[in-house]
Protein backbone atom coordinates (compact mmCIF):
# COMPACT_ATOMS: atom_id res chain seq x y z
CA UNK A 1 0.00 0.00 0.00
CA UNK A 2 2.70 2.82 0.40
CA UNK A 3 4.29 1.82 -3.21
CA UNK A 4 1.38 3.68 -4.42
CA UNK A 5 2.47 6.78 -2.59
CA UNK A 6 5.82 6.84 -3.82
CA UNK A 7 5.92 9.93 -6.68
CA UNK A 8 7.28 8.95 -9.96
CA UNK A 9 10.17 11.14 -10.17
CA UNK A 10 8.51 13.15 -13.51
CA UNK A 11 6.78 16.41 -13.30
CA UNK A 12 5.70 16.37 -16.95
CA UNK A 13 4.37 13.39 -16.80
CA UNK A 14 0.14 13.59 -16.57
CA UNK A 15 -1.63 12.50 -13.52
CA UNK A 16 -3.75 9.93 -13.59
CA UNK A 17 -7.46 9.92 -13.98
CA UNK A 18 -9.53 10.35 -10.82
CA UNK A 19 -12.13 7.65 -12.66
CA UNK A 20 -9.63 3.94 -12.23
CA UNK A 21 -7.48 5.93 -8.82
CA UNK A 22 -10.81 6.08 -7.49
CA UNK A 23 -11.93 2.49 -8.42
CA UNK A 24 -8.45 0.86 -7.56
CA UNK A 25 -7.97 2.00 -3.81
CA UNK A 26 -11.59 0.63 -2.43
CA UNK A 27 -11.06 -2.44 -4.83
CA UNK A 28 -7.14 -2.92 -3.03
CA UNK A 29 -8.86 -2.10 0.48
CA UNK A 30 -11.49 -4.44 -0.37
CA UNK A 31 -8.80 -7.27 -1.55
CA UNK A 32 -7.09 -6.52 2.02
CA UNK A 33 -9.75 -6.99 4.33
CA UNK A 34 -10.77 -9.96 2.58
CA UNK A 35 -7.16 -11.14 3.18
CA UNK A 36 -7.32 -10.07 7.18
CA UNK A 37 -10.49 -11.76 7.51
CA UNK A 38 -9.19 -15.38 6.69
CA UNK A 39 -7.18 -15.02 9.96
CA UNK A 40 -10.26 -14.49 12.23
CA UNK A 41 -10.35 -18.25 12.59
CA UNK A 42 -9.85 -17.93 16.60
CA UNK A 43 -12.08 -15.58 16.75
CA UNK A 44 -15.02 -17.42 16.20
CA UNK A 45 -13.60 -21.09 17.49
CA UNK A 46 -12.99 -19.97 20.71
CA UNK A 47 -16.40 -18.56 21.93
CA UNK A 48 -18.46 -21.64 19.67
CA UNK A 49 -15.93 -24.22 22.08
CA UNK A 50 -16.62 -22.49 24.96
CA UNK A 51 -20.70 -22.65 24.14
CA UNK A 52 -20.32 -26.23 23.03
CA UNK A 53 -18.80 -26.49 26.73
CA UNK A 54 -21.28 -25.40 28.44
CA UNK A 55 -24.03 -27.23 26.30
CA UNK A 56 -22.42 -30.60 27.24
CA UNK A 57 -21.73 -29.72 30.85
CA UNK A 58 -25.45 -28.54 31.52
CA UNK A 59 -26.43 -32.37 29.84
CA UNK A 60 -24.24 -34.68 32.17
CA UNK A 61 -25.88 -32.54 34.82
CA UNK A 62 -29.39 -33.19 33.87
CA UNK A 63 -28.49 -36.73 33.11
CA UNK A 64 -27.10 -37.87 36.51
CA UNK A 65 -29.73 -35.81 38.70
CA UNK A 66 -32.43 -37.58 36.28
CA UNK A 67 -30.68 -40.78 36.85
CA UNK A 68 -30.48 -40.91 40.60
CA UNK A 69 -34.26 -40.10 40.93
CA UNK A 70 -35.38 -42.59 38.52
CA UNK A 71 -33.25 -45.13 40.93
CA UNK A 72 -34.47 -43.08 44.01
CA UNK A 73 -38.63 -44.05 42.85
CA UNK A 74 -37.79 -47.35 41.59
CA UNK A 75 -36.22 -48.13 44.97
CA UNK A 76 -39.17 -46.82 46.84
CA UNK A 77 -41.07 -48.68 44.19
CA UNK A 78 -39.42 -52.23 45.04
CA UNK A 79 -39.68 -51.63 48.87
CA UNK A 80 -42.53 -53.24 50.40
CA UNK A 81 -41.30 -52.67 54.18
CA UNK A 82 -41.49 -48.55 53.61
CA UNK A 83 -43.97 -46.99 55.53
CA UNK A 84 -46.60 -44.05 54.49
CA UNK A 85 -43.84 -41.42 56.19
CA UNK A 86 -40.90 -42.69 54.86
CA UNK A 87 -42.64 -42.66 52.07
CA UNK A 88 -43.40 -39.41 51.93
CA UNK A 89 -39.94 -37.59 53.29
CA UNK A 90 -38.43 -39.85 50.13
CA UNK A 91 -40.36 -38.77 47.92
CA UNK A 92 -40.25 -35.13 49.47
CA UNK A 93 -36.24 -35.75 49.28
CA UNK A 94 -36.43 -36.58 45.34
CA UNK A 95 -38.67 -33.53 44.71
CA UNK A 96 -36.04 -31.11 46.18
CA UNK A 97 -33.12 -32.50 43.96
CA UNK A 98 -35.69 -31.69 41.52
CA UNK A 99 -36.22 -28.56 42.32
CA UNK A 100 -32.23 -27.90 42.62
CA UNK A 101 -31.95 -29.41 39.33
CA UNK A 102 -34.47 -26.92 38.11
CA UNK A 103 -32.76 -23.88 39.41
CA UNK A 104 -29.36 -25.09 37.80
CA UNK A 105 -31.12 -25.66 34.88
CA UNK A 106 -32.43 -22.38 34.94
CA UNK A 107 -29.09 -20.76 35.59
CA UNK A 108 -27.06 -23.12 32.96
CA UNK A 109 -29.63 -21.26 30.44
CA UNK A 110 -28.66 -17.89 31.40
CA UNK A 111 -25.81 -19.14 30.51
CA UNK A 112 -25.76 -20.50 27.51
CA UNK A 113 -27.94 -17.60 26.22
CA UNK A 114 -24.83 -15.01 26.97
CA UNK A 115 -22.57 -17.33 25.07
CA UNK A 116 -24.58 -17.77 22.21
CA UNK A 117 -24.76 -14.08 22.06
CA UNK A 118 -21.26 -13.65 21.99
CA UNK A 119 -20.99 -15.76 19.13
CA UNK A 120 -23.81 -13.69 17.81
CA UNK A 121 -21.52 -10.16 18.50
CA UNK A 122 -18.74 -12.04 16.87
CA UNK A 123 -20.32 -12.78 13.55
CA UNK A 124 -22.19 -9.42 13.29
CA UNK A 125 -18.59 -7.71 13.69
CA UNK A 126 -17.20 -9.46 11.42
CA UNK A 127 -20.07 -8.44 9.11
CA UNK A 128 -19.52 -5.18 9.74
CA UNK A 129 -15.95 -4.88 8.07
CA UNK A 130 -16.17 -2.71 4.82
CA UNK A 131 -14.19 -0.51 3.28
CA UNK A 132 -15.48 2.63 4.58
CA UNK A 133 -14.96 1.43 8.00
CA UNK A 134 -11.51 -0.25 7.50
CA UNK A 135 -9.89 1.83 9.55
CA UNK A 136 -12.17 1.99 12.86
CA UNK A 137 -12.30 -1.97 12.33
CA UNK A 138 -8.48 -2.60 12.49
CA UNK A 139 -8.32 -0.10 15.49
CA UNK A 140 -10.63 -2.67 17.39
CA UNK A 141 -8.79 -5.96 15.86
CA UNK A 142 -5.25 -4.05 17.55
CA UNK A 143 -7.22 -3.86 20.97
CA UNK A 144 -8.48 -7.70 20.62
CA UNK A 145 -5.02 -8.72 19.57
CA UNK A 146 -3.25 -6.22 22.76
CA UNK A 147 -6.36 -7.95 24.85
CA UNK A 148 -5.51 -11.38 23.79
CA UNK A 149 -1.28 -10.60 24.64
CA UNK A 150 -2.02 -9.58 28.05
CA UNK A 151 -4.27 -12.49 28.99
CA UNK A 152 -1.68 -15.03 27.74
CA UNK A 153 1.16 -13.08 29.58
CA UNK A 154 -1.51 -12.99 32.98
CA UNK A 155 -2.05 -9.16 32.87
CA UNK A 156 -6.02 -10.31 33.73
CA UNK A 157 -6.99 -7.17 35.23
CA UNK A 158 -5.21 -5.60 33.00
CA UNK A 159 -6.86 -7.08 29.87
CA UNK A 160 -10.28 -6.51 31.44
CA UNK A 161 -9.58 -2.66 31.74
CA UNK A 162 -8.81 -2.44 28.39
CA UNK A 163 -11.29 -4.36 27.15
CA UNK A 164 -14.24 -2.33 29.16
CA UNK A 165 -12.17 1.03 28.05
CA UNK A 166 -12.61 -0.20 24.11
CA UNK A 167 -16.18 -1.87 24.90
CA UNK A 168 -14.77 -4.82 23.30
CA UNK A 169 -16.07 -7.45 26.02
CA UNK A 170 -17.79 -9.42 23.89
CA UNK A 171 -15.36 -9.52 21.25
CA UNK A 172 -12.51 -10.72 23.97
CA UNK A 173 -12.14 -13.99 25.88
CA UNK A 174 -11.19 -12.69 29.06
CA UNK A 175 -14.16 -15.59 30.77
CA UNK A 176 -12.20 -18.22 28.93
CA UNK A 177 -9.09 -17.17 30.44
CA UNK A 178 -10.05 -17.00 34.15
CA UNK A 179 -11.02 -20.22 33.56
CA UNK A 180 -7.25 -21.16 33.27
CA UNK A 181 -5.98 -18.81 35.74
CA UNK A 182 -7.14 -20.93 38.20
CA UNK A 183 -5.63 -23.97 37.41
CA UNK A 184 -1.92 -22.15 36.57
CA UNK A 185 -2.12 -20.29 39.91
CA UNK A 186 -2.56 -23.84 41.91
CA UNK A 187 0.54 -25.63 39.35
CA UNK A 188 2.54 -22.35 40.04
CA UNK A 189 1.65 -23.12 43.88
CA UNK A 190 2.66 -26.42 43.52
CA UNK A 191 -0.83 -27.80 43.82
CA UNK A 192 -2.44 -30.59 41.02
CA UNK A 193 -6.02 -30.49 42.26
CA UNK A 194 -7.75 -27.77 40.19
CA UNK A 195 -5.59 -29.18 37.01
CA UNK A 196 -7.09 -32.90 38.06
CA UNK A 197 -10.79 -31.39 38.09
CA UNK A 198 -9.92 -29.94 34.75
CA UNK A 199 -8.77 -32.79 33.36
CA UNK A 200 -11.79 -35.05 34.53
CA UNK A 201 -14.29 -32.34 32.54
CA UNK A 202 -12.89 -32.37 29.73
CA UNK A 203 -11.43 -36.10 29.95
CA UNK A 204 -13.04 -37.64 26.53
CA UNK A 205 -11.31 -34.56 24.68
CA UNK A 206 -8.04 -35.13 25.99
CA UNK A 207 -8.29 -38.70 25.30
CA UNK A 208 -9.50 -38.11 21.82
CA UNK A 209 -5.88 -35.99 21.06
CA UNK A 210 -4.14 -38.19 22.64
CA UNK A 211 -3.06 -35.75 25.62
CA UNK A 212 -0.53 -37.01 28.51
CA UNK A 213 -1.22 -34.07 30.84
CA UNK A 214 -3.32 -36.11 32.98
CA UNK A 215 -0.47 -38.74 33.31
CA UNK A 216 2.29 -35.99 34.05
CA UNK A 217 0.15 -34.60 36.62
CA UNK A 218 -0.22 -38.49 38.10
CA UNK A 219 3.92 -38.84 38.10
CA UNK A 220 4.06 -35.21 39.49
CA UNK A 221 1.40 -35.84 42.69
CA UNK A 222 3.70 -39.53 43.02
CA UNK A 223 7.13 -37.32 43.27
CA UNK A 224 5.89 -35.00 45.65
CA UNK A 225 4.83 -38.20 47.75
CA UNK A 226 8.28 -39.47 47.27
CA UNK A 227 9.98 -36.04 48.59
CA UNK A 228 8.12 -35.69 51.53
CA UNK A 229 9.30 -39.43 52.09
CA UNK A 230 6.08 -41.06 52.47
CA UNK A 231 6.28 -44.23 50.39
CA UNK A 232 4.00 -46.62 51.74
CA UNK A 233 1.35 -43.51 50.62
CA UNK A 234 3.28 -43.51 47.35
CA UNK A 235 2.92 -46.72 46.56
CA UNK A 236 -0.50 -47.24 46.95
CA UNK A 237 -1.09 -44.08 44.93
CA UNK A 238 0.94 -45.17 42.23
CA UNK A 239 -1.62 -48.57 42.17
CA UNK A 240 -4.38 -46.52 42.08
CA UNK A 241 -3.33 -44.38 39.62
CA UNK A 242 -0.79 -44.97 37.42
CA UNK A 243 -1.19 -48.49 37.26
CA UNK A 244 -3.78 -48.04 34.34
CA UNK A 245 -1.35 -45.95 32.15
CA UNK A 246 1.22 -48.82 32.21
CA UNK A 247 0.44 -49.91 28.94
CA UNK A 248 1.35 -47.14 26.96
CA UNK A 249 3.62 -45.34 29.14
CA UNK A 250 5.39 -48.37 31.20
CA UNK A 251 9.19 -46.75 30.58
CA UNK A 252 8.07 -43.42 32.57
CA UNK A 253 6.43 -45.20 35.40
CA UNK A 254 9.91 -47.15 35.72
CA UNK A 255 12.24 -44.33 35.84
CA UNK A 256 9.49 -42.85 38.25
CA UNK A 257 9.49 -46.19 40.10
CA UNK A 258 12.92 -46.01 41.05
CA UNK A 259 12.82 -42.61 42.82
CA UNK A 260 11.05 -44.72 46.21
CA UNK A 261 14.61 -46.25 46.49
CA UNK A 262 17.01 -43.36 45.49
CA UNK A 263 14.59 -40.46 47.54
CA UNK A 264 14.39 -36.58 46.61
CA UNK A 265 18.59 -35.79 48.28
CA UNK A 266 19.82 -38.67 45.11
CA UNK A 267 22.66 -36.65 42.88
CA UNK A 268 21.97 -39.30 40.29
CA UNK A 269 21.16 -36.82 37.40
CA UNK A 270 18.91 -38.99 35.82
CA UNK A 271 16.23 -39.44 38.70
CA UNK A 272 17.96 -35.82 40.11
CA UNK A 273 15.81 -33.82 37.56
CA UNK A 274 12.43 -35.37 38.37
CA UNK A 275 12.85 -33.56 41.82
CA UNK A 276 13.97 -29.74 40.37
CA UNK A 277 11.32 -27.05 41.19
CA UNK A 278 11.32 -26.57 37.41
CA UNK A 279 9.12 -29.43 36.61
CA UNK A 280 6.21 -27.41 37.86
CA UNK A 281 7.04 -25.11 35.21
CA UNK A 282 6.85 -27.55 32.83
CA UNK A 283 3.66 -28.76 33.47
CA UNK A 284 2.31 -25.15 33.43
CA UNK A 285 3.15 -24.88 29.68
CA UNK A 286 1.94 -28.45 29.12
CA UNK A 287 -1.56 -26.81 30.43
CA UNK A 288 -1.45 -23.84 28.56
CA UNK A 289 -1.10 -26.13 25.40
CA UNK A 290 -3.52 -28.72 25.97
CA UNK A 291 -5.52 -25.49 26.92
CA UNK A 292 -5.07 -23.44 23.58
CA UNK A 293 -6.04 -27.26 21.17
CA UNK A 294 -8.92 -27.45 23.45
CA UNK A 295 -10.05 -24.20 22.16
CA UNK A 296 -8.77 -24.23 19.50
CA UNK A 297 -6.10 -21.10 19.90
CA UNK A 298 -2.96 -20.59 18.19
CA UNK A 299 -0.22 -21.66 20.61
CA UNK A 300 1.65 -18.36 20.67
CA UNK A 301 -0.52 -14.90 21.24
CA UNK A 302 -1.94 -13.40 18.22
CA UNK A 303 0.74 -10.06 18.86
CA UNK A 304 3.71 -12.58 18.61
CA UNK A 305 2.40 -14.23 15.27
CA UNK A 306 1.42 -10.60 13.41
CA UNK A 307 4.74 -8.89 14.00
CA UNK A 308 6.33 -12.63 12.80
CA UNK A 309 4.69 -12.04 9.91
CA UNK A 310 5.99 -8.30 9.23
CA UNK A 311 9.39 -9.45 10.85
CA UNK A 312 9.62 -12.35 8.18
CA UNK A 313 9.47 -9.46 5.09
CA UNK A 314 12.25 -7.74 6.62
CA UNK A 315 14.63 -10.35 7.60
CA UNK A 316 17.78 -9.86 6.06
CA UNK A 317 21.67 -10.81 6.78
CA UNK A 318 21.67 -7.15 6.72
CA UNK A 319 19.68 -6.59 9.46
CA UNK A 320 22.41 -7.85 11.84
CA UNK A 321 24.82 -5.99 11.34
CA UNK A 322 26.60 -3.04 13.53
CA UNK A 323 25.68 0.10 10.87
CA UNK A 324 21.96 -1.36 10.78
CA UNK A 325 19.92 1.43 9.74
CA UNK A 326 17.54 2.78 12.88
CA UNK A 327 14.80 2.66 10.96
CA UNK A 328 14.41 -0.98 10.37
CA UNK A 329 12.46 -2.33 13.24
CA UNK A 330 15.23 -5.29 13.91
CA UNK A 331 17.63 -2.70 14.50
CA UNK A 332 16.29 -3.30 18.37
CA UNK A 333 16.75 -6.35 20.03
CA UNK A 334 13.16 -7.54 21.21
CA UNK A 335 12.28 -7.37 17.24
CA UNK A 336 15.92 -9.62 16.86
CA UNK A 337 14.94 -11.96 19.19
CA UNK A 338 11.08 -12.29 17.98
CA UNK A 339 12.69 -12.94 14.21
CA UNK A 340 15.46 -15.39 15.63
CA UNK A 341 13.45 -18.40 14.15
CA UNK A 342 12.15 -17.11 11.29
CA UNK A 343 14.11 -17.47 7.86
CA UNK A 344 15.08 -14.60 6.24
CA UNK A 345 12.94 -12.91 3.08
CA UNK A 346 13.69 -14.48 -0.44
CA UNK A 347 14.26 -11.17 -2.52
CA UNK A 348 13.68 -11.54 -5.88
CA UNK A 349 14.76 -7.83 -6.79
CA UNK A 350 16.81 -5.58 -5.22
CA UNK A 351 15.24 -2.37 -4.30
CA UNK A 352 17.52 0.64 -3.46
CA UNK A 353 15.72 3.22 -0.71
CA UNK A 354 17.24 6.26 -0.32
CA UNK A 355 19.30 7.28 3.29
CA UNK A 356 17.74 10.82 2.81
CA UNK A 357 14.10 10.90 1.12
CA UNK A 358 12.77 7.46 1.77
CA UNK A 359 11.92 6.71 -1.69
CA UNK A 360 12.55 4.75 -4.11
CA UNK A 361 15.65 4.74 -6.33
CA UNK A 362 14.76 3.29 -10.05
CA UNK A 363 15.49 5.17 -13.46
CA UNK A 364 13.05 8.18 -12.89
CA UNK A 365 15.45 8.67 -9.80
CA UNK A 366 18.63 7.14 -10.06
CA UNK A 367 21.26 6.17 -7.44
CA UNK A 368 24.62 8.54 -7.56
CA UNK A 369 27.61 7.85 -5.50
CA UNK A 370 29.73 9.79 -3.81
CA UNK A 371 33.90 9.94 -3.59
CA UNK A 372 33.64 7.95 -0.57
CA UNK A 373 31.08 4.67 -2.16
CA UNK A 374 27.77 5.71 0.05
CA UNK A 375 25.12 6.15 -2.60
CA UNK A 376 21.86 8.78 -2.60
CA UNK A 377 19.15 9.51 -4.53
CA UNK A 378 19.23 12.42 -7.60
CA UNK A 379 16.38 13.96 -6.25
CA UNK A 380 17.54 14.07 -2.57
CA UNK A 381 21.23 15.42 -4.09
CA UNK A 382 20.21 17.87 -6.48
CA UNK A 383 17.85 19.50 -3.49
CA UNK A 384 21.28 19.58 -1.37
CA UNK A 385 22.95 21.20 -3.88
CA UNK A 386 20.76 23.68 -5.09
CA UNK A 387 20.36 24.74 -1.29
CA UNK A 388 24.43 24.79 -0.66
CA UNK A 389 25.57 26.72 -3.52
CA UNK A 390 26.37 23.13 -5.22
CA UNK A 391 28.22 21.48 -2.33
CA UNK A 392 27.12 17.69 -0.96
CA UNK A 393 27.88 16.41 2.74
CA UNK A 394 27.25 12.91 3.08
CA UNK A 395 24.83 12.45 5.95
CA UNK A 396 26.69 9.47 7.13
CA UNK A 397 30.10 10.36 7.43
CA UNK A 398 30.42 14.06 6.92
CA UNK A 399 32.10 14.28 3.79
CA UNK A 400 31.92 17.52 1.88
CA UNK A 401 32.08 17.47 -2.16
CA UNK A 402 31.25 19.07 -4.74
CA UNK A 403 28.04 17.92 -6.86
CA UNK A 404 30.36 17.70 -10.10
CA UNK A 405 32.14 14.69 -7.97
CA UNK A 406 29.32 12.73 -8.26
CA UNK A 407 28.88 9.57 -10.21
CA UNK A 408 25.64 8.39 -11.71
CA UNK A 409 25.07 4.33 -10.65
CA UNK A 410 22.98 2.18 -12.67
CA UNK A 411 20.53 -0.30 -11.71
CA UNK A 412 20.58 -3.48 -14.44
Amino acid sequence: MEMDSLPNGSATSPGPSPGPTAAAAPSSKLSHLSESLKLEHQFLRVPFEHYKKTIRANHRVVEREMSAVINGVSEAADRDDMSSDDAVNHLSSLVSRLQGLKRKLEEGSRTEHLQAQRCRARLDHLESADVESLSDWNNTRLNRILVDYMLRMSYYDTAAKLAESRNIQDLVDIDVFQEAKKVIEALQNKEVGPALAWCAENKSRLKKSKSKFEFQLRLQEFIELVRAENNLRAITYAQKYLAPWGTTHMKELQRVFVTVAYKSTTECATYKVLFEPKQWDYLVDQFKQEFCKLYGMTLEPLLNIYLQAGLSALKTPYCYDDDCTKEDPLSQEGFRKLAQPLPYSKQHHSKLVCYITKELMDTENPPQVLPNGYVYSSKALEEMARKNDGKITCPRTGLVCNYTDLVKAYIS
